[in-house]
């Protein structure tokens, strides 16, 4: 993918990233996912298992803070325990379609 980590970069109805500690890295693709339900996610998260089969391990959710603003939060299910976290800009970039993920766990 990148030499980026933690990261989420999306792309229209898809998306890109990586989750990493000491302990995994996990690359991940996301695709949109429409519902009525207005608490649903807004993207299911994949990733591969260590036979490179594709796996459903998170969500990202659309949610409004106080100020009535838009932010995006995630969960995924590492293998070794889940991690919440919130999107936000990534360091040092001017691409708003490029997320840093700040786990809040």
């Amino acid at each position: 993918m990148t030499d980026l980590v933690n990261f989420i970069q999306f792309n229209n109805d898809k998306l890109t990233g990586n989750i990493a500690t000491l302990s995994f890295d996990i690359d991940l693709t996301g695709e949109a996912f429409a519902s009525e339900n207005p608490k649903a996610p807004v993207f299911r998260l994949f990733g591969r298992t260590p036979r490179d089969r594709p796996i459903e391990v998170g969500a990202i959710w659309k949610k409004q803070n106080r100020r009535d603003e838009d932010y995006y939060t995630l969960t995924v299910n590492t293998g070794h325990g889940k991690i919440n976290a919130n999107l936000g800009r990534y360091p040092g970039q001017d691409d708003d379609t490029l997320m840093a993920v700040i786990p809040w766990d």
